[in-house]
C-alpha cells in the first residue's frame, strides 16, 4: 500500500509496535517473531491466572525463542485471559459432558490473586475443564496466528529498514 492510502497509527498503535520493530532490527527474523508473539499470547491466555510468566519463561526457553518478546505478548493477552476464562470453562465442561457449575466470577479471579492455592481446591475442578478447553483450542489458534503473523512482521521489518 503506498503511504499516502496507508491509516494513520494512533499513539498507541505506535507504542505496541515499538517492541516489535526493535525486535527484529536487532535480527529476530519475521518467522521467529511471529512464533514468539504467537506462543505468548497463547500462553497469556492460559487459565490459570498467575501462572502465565512462569509458563512463558519456560516455554519460550525450551523451545528457543524470544523471552523478552514472548513475554511482552504473554502480558498483553492479560485482558483476553480474563475474558475467556468462563467460556473455557463453559467450553470444557460441554466437551467432558458435564453440566455447568455455578460460578462467581469476581470470587474466583479475587480468590486467585489473594490465595491462589485456596482458590484451586475451590475452583479446582472448574479451572480444570478450563485447562482441557484451552489444551484444545489453542495450539491450533497459536499455529495459525503464527503463520498470519509472518507476513505482518515481514513487511514491518522491511518498513523497518526503510527508516534506518
Amino acid at each position: 500500500m503506498p503511504p499516502s492510502r496507508r491509516l494513520p497509527l494512533t499513539p498507541w498503535m505506535r507504542r505496541l509496535r515499538e517492541p516489535f520493530l526493535q525486535a527484529l532490527k536487532q535480527g529476530l527474523g519475521p518467522g521467529a517473531l511471529a512464533a514468539a508473539v504467537a506462543v505468548g499470547l497463547a500462553l497469556g491466555t492460559f487459565p490459570l491466572v498467575g501462572t502465565t510468566t512462569l509458563l512463558s519463561a519456560g516455554v519460550a526457553a525450551a523451545l528457543g525463542l524470544n523471552q523478552a518478546v514472548v513475554q511482552v505478548a504473554n502480558y498483553l493477552a492479560y485482558p483476553l485471559q480474563l475474558a475467556l476464562l468462563v467460556p473455557f470453562i463453559r467450553l470444557g465442561e460441554r466437551v467432558l459432558g458435564l453440566p455447568p457449575a455455578p460460578l462467581a466470577l469476581g470470587a474466583l479471579l479475587d480468590g486467585l490473586r489473594s490465595d491462589f492455592l485456596h482458590t484451586l481446591g475451590t475452583f479446582g475442578t472448574s479451572l480444570g475443564h478450563a485447562c482441557v478447553a484451552w489444551a484444545l483450542v489453542v495450539p491450533a489458534a497459536a499455529g495459525l496466528l503464527a503463520l498470519l503473523l509472518k507476513p505482518v512482521f515481514g513487511r514491518l521489518a522491511q518498513a523497518g529498514r526503510g527508516r534506518m
